[in-house]
Order: C-alpha cells, then structure tokens, then sequence
C-alpha cells in the first residue's frame, strides 16, 4: 500500500512540475561588467603552473611522469585557448614564461593570429610575465632581474604588451625588494599573493588590511609604492567552487528535467560566500581566484560552471559577478580614491600553524644554491665579454644559460624545494647553458688578447676555464711546468672598479715563480691543501666524473693580482729556474708545538687569536683599534620526526628544531697553522665531517672562513641542521639586520613582529630569516658583520651573536606537497653517502657606522667574483704577440665605490642594454649614501653615443611613459614622509647619469659602432 501511495506522488509530481517544461539551449548571458553600487566578484580564471617541482619543467609541459601528477601544461594551454574562441566575454591570466614560450613556438601562423588577437582584446592577459614565479628569499635582485627581463621583452616582441599587474601567489614569504623593485620599478600598479603569516592574516582579517600600500624601500620611499593585496585565503576558489574534472564541488544543474535541480541553492552559496569576503575587504570590489595549481587541463569544466553562475547570480541580483582579470580589478579599486594602510619591510619568515615556519628552505640543497649563484655571476661577465666582441649570430652565446638560469629562480628551485631528479633537472640545464657560454668567454678572451697582432684572423689562442672548483677540480691550472712551458692565467674583472686581490690556483709543483706581464717577478706563496679538500676531490671527481683524482695537486699557489675594471691583467707562472725567486713555501706548524701557549695569525692590520685549546678568542683590528672578544663554533639542530602531538616534521622547507648540540670531537684535533707573506690559515678539524680553513689576507681586514660540512651523519636516526655562531660581547638589544635579495638591510627584533602582537610558539625557527648577502648586528661602539657565499637561513638569538645555517641532512618529509624527503645522497656505484659541502662566510668587526663600506664593497665582489682562464705558452714570450692588460671603459675611468654594473649586453638589434645600481641606503655611509654620478661617455670609448633611452627595469617601456602610465595611490600617512631623492634626467650632450641612494637605473643605447676590437 505504501509502496503504490509512493508511485502516485512521484507521478503527480512529474505531471504537475516538468511537463509544462522543456528541455532547451540556455544562452548565458556573460557579459556582466562592473555594476556601481553592488558587491562586485571579479572572477579571475587561472592555472598556477610550476616551472618544476615534483616532475621537471618539460615534464609539466609535456605531461609526463604523470604516475607523480597528472599534469600536462599543453594541455592548459590548448583548452583554454579553444574556450576562449567560445565566448568573447571569457578571459584568462597567464603567468609563466616558461611554458608559453614553449608552446608557442609549437603553434601555426593561423593560430598565432588568433591568439594575438585574443591578447589584444583583453580575453587573455599576462600577469606578472617572467619566465618563472620566482623566489623571493633565496634569489639575489640581478637575477632576478635578468629572469623578468627575458619573459618581458618575449612579451613585448611577439604581442606589444607591457604587464601591469605583479603575482607571486605562491612563494612562502613576501621580500620587500619584491615591492619597490620587482613591482613598482616594472612599471606594475598592483602586486598580488596568497601567503603571509596566519597570525598576521588573522589580524588583517580582522582589520580589513589585507589591501595595502607597500613602501618596501625607505630611501626611496612613495616614489617606489605599489598597491598589494593578500587573498583571504589560499590562491584557490571558495569552498565548493572547484571544477576541475574529478573536482568535488557541486555543478550548477539547471536543466529542469533532470534530478537535482539546484540554481537557487547554488546561487545562494555563490552570495554567501561574497558577503564574507565583501566583509573582509575594503571598497565593494572582491576577487575570486578561479583556479589553483594546473587546472583548466580540460577548461570547458570551468567555463561552463562560470558562465552559469555570472548568468543566474546576476539575475538574482543580489551581488554582480563577472569575467575579470587583475588589472581590471586593480583599477577598479583605484578609481574608489579610498586611502590604504602602509606596509614597510617585509613579509617574512611566513608560518602557516604556530610550528610550522617556512625557515628551513633559506638553506635547503646548498650546492644548488651555490652554483646557481656562481653561475648567475658567471652570466653577468660572460654577457660584458659578448658585448665587448660583439654578438655573433652564429657563434657560441649566452642563450642557454639565460634560460635555465631563469626558471632556476622559480619558487622550487633555487628554494631547493623540488624532488631530487628535479634538483638535477634544474643543475644540468645550467651546465649546458654554461659550457656555451664558456665557449663564448674563451673566444672572446681570445680575440681580445690576439688583437696586438692587429690581424683579422681567426684567434689561436685555446682558453680553458675551471667550472669545477667547487671539488678542487682544475686540470688547465695543474700541467706540469718543464722545457719552457708556462701557464698563462688571464684574470677578468667584471665590477667597474679595479680590484687588487690574492687569487689561489692549484698547482703541482713548487718550484714555481710567477711574473706580471711586464716580465717582473710579483710576491707569491705556496700553501699544501687541506685533507677536507683532498678527500672531497677524490670522492667528487669519482662519483662525477668518473676518474680518480690526481695525485699531483699538491698545493694553492696564491699570488697578489691587480686587474682594470671591465677589464683583465695577465700573469706568467713557469717553473723557477736557478737564480730566479721563486714562491715562498709556507711555513706549516701545530698548536701541539706550542702547548699551553696562545698563537695569533695575521700578517696585516687584522689578528685573530687562539687559546691554548685551540678555540679563537680574539678579533683584533690594529689599525682601527678595534678589539673585541670573539668565538666560533658549530652545533647541529636536531630535525623534529613529527611524532609528537604536532604531526609537524622538520623538511624541505619547514625549519622545526627540537635540541641543539654544539659539534665537538672527542680527541681534540690540534690546529694546523700556515704562514706566509700574502695569507695565513688556520686548518681546523672540528670532527669527522666539519672542518674549517680561516683565512687571514696581509691586506685585507677581514676573515675568509672556508668550511666543509658533510657527510652529515644519519645512523643515529636524528635528520641534522648545522650551524655556524660567531658570537662576541656585543650588548645587541635583540636586534639583527638582514639583507633583502642582496640590496637593502632589514631590521629585525627577536621575538618581533611591527604588524602584529607576535605569538611566539618557535623561539629558533620563527626568529630565522633569508639571507642573500649578509647579516650584522651593533652596539654603542662596534658592528659585526658577516658576508655569504650563497643564500642561507640566519638570526641572531642571543645577543652579540650571529647564528647561519649552513647543511640541512633530514629524514622526514614535511608534509608540504613535495612528498620526499630532504637526504641528498652521492654515489659511487652502490655506495652513497650524504652531500658534503663547501663554501665560504665572511666575518669582520668595525666601529660602528663603519662596516656598510666593507658590506657593499666586498659583498659585490662576492657576487662577481674574478673570472680566471687559462692557456699556455712554450716560450716566454707571451706579451710580445699578446694583449696583456685591457679595459673596457676609459683606462682612466671607473666607476664610483657607491655604484655596480649590473647588466652590461648587446641586444638583438644591436642596442645595448645598460644598469647602473646605487650600492647604499639612505644614512647608511656618510660618504656613499649620497647621489652618485655615472659618466656614459668613459664607459664607452671610442664609441659615439647616439641616443640614450631611459627605460623600465625590464627595459620594455620608457621611463617617462611608466611614470605617466603609473597609478597615484592614496595612504593613510602616519608622519610627513622625507623627501624622496631621485636621479635627473640624462642630458643628451653631457650624458651623465645621477644615481640616488638604492636607485637601480636601466637604459636602452644605441651606439654608432658595436665592435672595438679588429
């Protein structure tokens, strides 16, 4: 009976609701724009697109590997592009370079027009446009410059566009050289993420600050703002607005004659969900993120949902929903003229629960590190030697290496946040871009060095570079010097200024003499290797290259060289015959000789002093009279295995710490001591896998500490995070300072935060912070500084003391996406053992107000290290058919000590692409920190200057044109800001150019000629 009662309901159910109905074609009405007066939900369409991370980029392209993900860039691309044809209301954004160059290139002419015309019409926009969405804690700001200037000019060459709109949705902290320089410098009116810290989105929340004006540089102030806005939440849709094919989120269902009929009900969700993001923000403009990671492999799953919700919710009219991008959302907040909060410093270190700080990846994969940095150095010179010889269309060039050093800064790359055959993806990209490069710096040495013949021949002379250093690898440097042999070392020097330094080189022999390219004999001294770097050769050369190492290194022959700026010096090492000199030999000793007894090293102004347990205690500067007490030492953060009632482990890029244990040895090695007339060395062993060489210069007033780090040792079970601390006396007051990418110092303050009343669950972790040049602390009296090699994790958490990671060996994963676990392995056959490491920090004391100089100074020579090549001669006689010293610039010229060089290239056309940065902040040095001034005619003799443009940092818009374009934000000022100082304008007749403090100045130059040499 029941049953029979069910089926007459049903019946009458279906008569009285879905005959009447028809089953018809529904047009979606999707051409809604802003509507005055109502919440309006940009909705932005887009696919966040990895340039690799869990697969390799060309995998993510290709859709390959999809047994890790499925996901297949090429797919995206073609979906979207098919969808957007559809319907002329539609759009999408795109970011990454990367992969829309390489689809593009795969396109016909047919459907280039078409997708040309889609950019045109504002259906398809490019968003922030650089090859990748890079880091922005562990790259240096020349790189990344470089990577957003090769995604733009592609940009601006194949579709005349100039993006508006910066979007780093997905790095794990926002750095303010992001703001002022990758933002506001572009040109861009807005800059757009997802990931701050979740107690400072709380409270942003609460405020409705989410939207601010970002003044990230304080010498340059207003100048140099940019409108930043932080999502919600993720960078993804609200809840149950996810439509990717599989996605679980319910369809709009309006067909009547099917169950489940829900457009009311969906709709009311859609309006829900505005009125509680509308409550969060200022002004009546939202934005919906309509995608996450690669979505839209099937694009019509989106579209089709969107185009429902934009056509029902309107006709609802409660809220107006819509098609959108950021730009169009940028302006439409700008045109509300609503005054926003300030933001100064920076956005880091980000956290996402109270022990999960994003802190470890500062460090994480430090040889990745290091040799992206080394190779973006090695791009910067390879770039000036092109230009000096001029480009050639079809010889050997920077291409390749441009490329992969681009999508190396993307935000799982150089972060060394990517699956291990990623890491090794990313590594031998560079190495072939490198190798072509290598080519081109050979050949252009060699044509500069053949041109005393004044012959228009090929160049003879065969360059050899040494790319293997980093495990003491240099085959060019280590012939063996008889029968009138000699090793011709031609060093370059890519800064603009001369550099007077000690350059060491491997050798096999001592009976050695060095000589200038005058023929004089100049100071040099002979020093053995330490065991740390013969045992690393050995291994390394093994596992790499498959050979085993040569027995013949057997010492660092170091000599003082003197090279122009842009320029390079020549020096002759042969073997010493009977009445020449020849190299010193070092003298070698042990703190056992000397038992009881304290032993001071230095030759110079600079002493360092160690006790009787061979434990350094003293930094004494004679000529500055500085002396303070001093300590370094090595201790290891045991890595949390997440078992504890917070699943949170310790991985590739969460730093959480459990204890610390300082890193002694049990048999107490003693301390081997190398004195000389250049150098003297300390040679450390702290245990089985730490070791240090200290390296004091006669003529230098700081210390070079060179340490090797590795294996790091696991059978313990306990993953391991080394540290360095140099500690002192200083009374610091808890506050540290830290470069951003390599440009301005940040203060910080232990246990601090300026926006927000901090939370403090992580007393290490959530007091690290990225480092890329350095970091200092100061008293009343003195400042401590240290430099580094390549990007690192760093803080000062006791007062006086400066603390960096410098290894990280873990045995868990995070739980972060990455899905493996951080344990880089070498292997030689079947047996593997963990990642060794060696680099280099950079330590010295000043009085205060007086180690900015140092910091910038040696900081850049940090970065552009001297470029060395080798050849060899059978006679002496090498500067009688050679070019032996040279300079790019006016010989008499270089540039100001408060001004780099950052890009000096020969453009396709012909043009040359120059920057010019301002080292110094504002009040940072009594001298320096002031405007500096360029002249454009000494850096280019005997060339005429015909027209000098000044353009945006990616150099694809003039300047005066940026600035007329930019948008004028309103901030609430809480205190009359300084006065902003700025460069003039370039006159066309005296061509200088004025740089104010932290100004980074870019130009497009046309020359008369574009080669100098015959």
């Amino acid at each position: 009976m029941a049953i029979a009662a069910l089926r007459v309901a049903l019946a009458l159910f279906f008569l009285s609701t879905c005959l009447p109905a028809d089953s018809a074609y529904i047009a979606y009405n999707t051409s809604a724009s802003i509507v005055p007066g109502k919440i309006n939900v940009h909705l932005v369409p887009h696919s966040h697109d990895d340039v690799g991370w869990l697969k390799t980029v060309d995998q993510y392209y290709v859709g390959a590997n999809n047994s890790i993900r499925g996901a297949c860039v090429q797919n995206v691309l073609d979906s979207v592009i098919s969808a957007l044809l559809e319907d002329k209301n539609r759009k999408f954004i795109y970011v990454e370079m990367a992969f829309f160059q390489r689809w593009w290139k795969q396109q016909s002419d047919s459907m280039k027009l078409k997708v040309k015309e889609l950019v045109n019409s504002g259906q398809l926009e490019f968003i922030n446009g650089g090859m990748c969405m890079h880091d922005e804690a562990t790259a240096h700001f020349i790189d990344l410059i470089d990577q957003t200037t090769l995604g733009h000019q592609f940009i601006k060459e194949e579709f005349g566009q100039i993006p508006r709109v910066g979007w780093q949705i997905d790095p794990f902290g926002h750095s303010a050289v992001q703001a002022y320089l990758l933002g506001a410098e572009l040109g861009f009116d807005s800059l757009f993420f997802a990931r701050i810290d979740y107690q400072d989105r709380a409270k942003r929340l609460r405020d409705k600050t989410l939207e601010v004006i970002w003044r990230g540089s304080k010498s340059l102030g207003s100048s140099s703002q940019i409108f930043t806005g932080v999502f919600p939440r993720h960078y993804d849709p609200p809840d149950n607005f996810v439509f990717e094919i599989n996605d679980v989120s319910p369809p709009i269902q309006d067909d009547v004659l099917l169950f489940d009929y829900n457009v009311q009900e969906r709709v009311n969700d859609f309006v829900a969900a505005a009125l509680a993001q509308a409550n969060v923000t200022r002004t009546n403009h939202i934005m919906w993120l309509m995608g996450t990671d690669f979505r839209y492999q099937y694009a019509n799953s989106w579209f089709r949902q969107m185009d429902k919700f934009i056509h029902y919710v309107n006709q609802d009219g409660r809220v107006n929903a819509f098609y959108s991008t950021p730009s169009i959302y940028t302006d439409a907040k700008y045109a509300a003229n609503e005054e926003w909060p300030l933001k100064f410093d920076d956005y880091f270190p980000y956290a996402d629960n109270p022990n999960a700080y994003w802190t470890g990846y500062f460090t994480s994969r430090p040889a990745l590190k290091g040799y992206i940095r080394a190779m973006g150095a090695y791009y910067l010179a390879a770039r000036q030697l092109e230009f000096v010889n001029g480009r050639s269309s079809s010889g050997p060039n920077t291409d390749a290496l441009a490329d992969a050093l681009a999508i190396a800064q993307h935000h799982d790359a150089v972060s060394g946040t990517q699956r291990q055959h990623v890491a090794a993806d990313y590594a031998l990209r560079i190495s072939i871009g490198y190798l072509e490069a290598e080519k081109l710096v050979a050949s252009s040495l060699s044509r500069l060095v053949d041109s005393k013949s004044g012959s228009r021949k090929k160049s003879n002379t065969n360059f050899q570079q040494c790319p293997l250093l980093n495990i003491s690898h240099c085959p060019p440097s280590e012939i063996v010097l008889k029968d009138g042999k000699g090793l011709v070392v031609v060093i370059y020097n890519p800064l603009g200024w001369q550099r007077d330094e000690v350059v060491k080189i491997l050798v096999s022999d001592d009976n050695v003499i060095v000589r200038d390219s005058g023929g004089k004999s100049i100071e040099s001294q002979l020093l053995p290797v330490s065991a740390a770097t013969l045992k690393l050769k050995s291994f390394y050369t093994r596992a790499y290259l498959g050979i085993s190492a040569s027995e013949s290194i057997k010492y660092w022959l170091a000599f003082s060289v003197s090279v122009p700026p842009l320029g390079f010096s020549t020096y002759i090492v042969s073997a010493a015959g009977y009445t020449d000199g020849r190299s010193v030999m070092s003298t070698v000793s042990s703190s056992r000789e000397s038992p009881g007894s304290t032993i001071e090293v230095g030759q110079g102004s600079l002493k360092l002093q160690y006790d009787e347990e061979g434990k350094l205690i003293q930094y004494v500067n004679t000529r500055n009279q500085v002396h303070t007490d001093a300590e370094l030492s090595y201790s290891y953060y045991s890595g949390n295995d997440g078992t504890d009632k917070d699943p949170q482990a310790s991985g590739a890029y969460i730093f959480r710490p459990n204890m610390t244990y300082p890193i002694k040895s049990d048999e107490k090695s003693p301390l081997t001591v190398i004195r000389g007339p250049l150098l003297d060395e300390v040679h450390e062993k702290i245990n089985s896998w730490v070791s240090q060489v200290t390296r004091i210069y006669k003529d230098k007033e700081h210390a070079e500490v060179e340490f090797t780090i590795g294996p790091i040792p696991i059978d313990d079970g306990i993953g391991k995070e080394v540290t360095t601390k140099i500690t002192t006396a200083m009374k610091t007051n808890s506050t540290f300072y830290t470069d951003s990418n390599g440009r301005d110092f940040i203060k910080r303050v232990r246990d601090f935060r300026n926006d927000w009343d901090l939370e403090v669950h992580q007393l290490v972790a959530g007091n690290y912070y990225p480092i890329n040049l350095g970091t200092y602390v100061e008293d009343g009296q003195r400042e401590l500084s240290v430099l580094v090699d390549r990007a690192v994790g760093g803080s000062s958490l006791v007062d006086g003391q400066l603390e960096l990671m410098l290894h990280r060996r873990m045995l868990h994963d995070d739980i972060r996406g990455v899905g493996e676990i951080l344990n880089e392995t070498v292997c030689i056959q079947n047996k593997c053992e963990g990642l060794t490491i060696q680099g280099k920090f950079y330590l010295r004391v000043d009085p205060k107000g007086g180690g900015a100089r140092w910091r910038r100074t040696v900081g850049q020579e940090i970065y552009s290290p001297l470029l060395l090549a080798f050849s060899e001669q059978e006679e002496n006689n090498w500067a009688e058919s050679h070019l032996t010293t040279f300079s790019a610039i006016d010989p008499s010229y270089s540039l100001p000590g408060n001004v780099a060089l950052i890009t000096l290239q020969e453009l396709e056309n012909g043009n040359v692409l120059l920057r010019l940065a301002h080292l110094y902040e504002i009040g940072e040095d009594e001298e320096y920190s002031a405007t500096a001034s360029v002249e454009l005619k000494r850096l280019f003799p005997n060339r005429k200057i015909v027209k000098v443009t000044e353009t945006s940092l990616s150099a694809n818009q003039e300047r005066t044109e940026m600035e007329n374009r930019r948008l004028k934000w309103k901030a609430m000022e809480t205190a009359s800001e300084t006065e902003v100082k700025r460069g003039g304008t370039v006159n066309p007749v005296k061509l200088v150019v004025e740089l104010a403090p932290m100004e980074v100045r870019t130009f497009i130059i046309e020359l008369s000629f574009l080669q100098m040499m015959p």
